[in-house]
């Protein structure tokens, strides 16, 4: 490997290494309440996201806050000896995809069946390091 592509290779770990994420697959909510849930936290500082996430009346605040933790923890795998409240950690992104849907059939009226669909969702959160701040402060 030459001098040019070992810097770019090693530029790129470190890029690697200030970004975590976390998946939740197949989550029993529907995709709508999810995203007015993860519209809340999004871009929001990891602190901050964890209390509104934890007083939030939402059905699926628990299960995004769960999630949120989870990423948390592998940004911690990646950066060990590196402290969170020093990092300027927070949700750099947050999509909620649409899973399969569950159909299921109701008796209705005269004989018809209404079609029952339950909703499932896929969930990533990237939690992401604000280096601009960190260098502010520094200077």
């Amino acid at each position: 490997m030459g001098a040019r592509k070992r810097l770019s290779a090693d530029k790129l770990k470190e890029e690697k290494k200030q970004i975590s994420f976390a998946h939740l697959h197949n989550c029993p909510s529907s995709p709508r309440k999810m995203r007015l849930v993860a519209d809340l936290v999004r871009g929001v500082e990891v602190k901050k996201a964890l209390d509104l996430l934890k007083f939030s009346a939402k059905q699926p605040s628990n299960t995004l806050e769960k999630l949120l933790l989870s990423a948390i923890a592998n940004w911690q795998s990646k950066n060990e000896g590196v402290r969170i409240e020093d990092s300027n950690l927070f949700i750099k992104e947050v999509f909620v995809d649409s899973a399969v849907a569950l159909k299921r059939l109701r008796p209705a009226p005269q004989g018809r069946a209404n079609r029952i669909r339950k909703r499932s969702n896929h969930v990533t959160i990237i939690l992401g390091t604000n280096i601009n701040e960190t260098q502010n402060q520094e200077a």
